[in-house]
């Protein structure tokens, strides 16, 4: 009987011993699971308004402040400003995902694809749940007529956030692209 016991704690206690994810962690971990069995878009939309409170709180301070600015002046046709802000956010914080989401759009804006799309994937390589990045992928795959990279893209969306409005309308008019079709 002993030696089945000690081989069960040989097995068990690794599992056991994995950390489990506190705070912050957690909650997204709860909340991710909550957009995926969500009910309706409205019950998916409050979802996805909390996960992006938490991505935004996860970064420091002025970093946020420099982020915010950049997206201001991004809107106010000063791009090159508004990159110059983002990458000293991601100077003062370059652990956050949020940061370097908001750098690819920039870059997107500037013409820098390659950078954009660099900046896209850091997003989701930190965090593999960031539908906007997800999204904005697609984006940026169907403006450069790779409707099979959008369309990948697209998925994931839907993958993690099944309710997203006009979510199954985008995915079929992707593929009409992708064939041919007029979308």
């Amino acid at each position: 009987m002993r030696p089945l016991v000690l081989l069960f704690l040989l097995i068990a206690l690794p599992a056991l011993a994995q950390p489990r994810p506190t705070g912050r962690a957690a909650e997204l971990e709860a909340l991710a699971a909550g957009l995926q069995a969500a009910p309706s878009e409205e019950a998916a939309a409050k979802i996805e308004g909390r996960m992006r409170e938490l991505w935004t709180q996860a970064i420091s301070p002025t970093a946020l402040l420099l982020i915010k600015r950049g997206m201001r002046e991004l809107g106010s046709a000063a791009p090159q400003e508004a990159l110059d802000d983002i990458e000293a956010a991601l100077v003062l914080d370059p652990e956050a995902p949020d940061a370097y989401l908001r750098r690819g759009l920039v870059r997107a804006e500037l013409g820098d694809y390659p950078g954009a799309l660099a900046d896209i994937q850091e997003t989701i390589r930190r965090e593999p749940r960031h539908f906007p990045a997800w999204q904005s992928l697609s984006r940026l795959a169907e403006g450069r007529e790779d409707f099979a990279g959008a369309i990948a893209a697209w998925k994931k969306v839907l993958e993690l956030s099944p309710k997203t409005p006009d979510g199954e309308e985008r995915l079929k008019a992707l593929t009409k692209k992708l064939m041919g079709e007029d979308a």
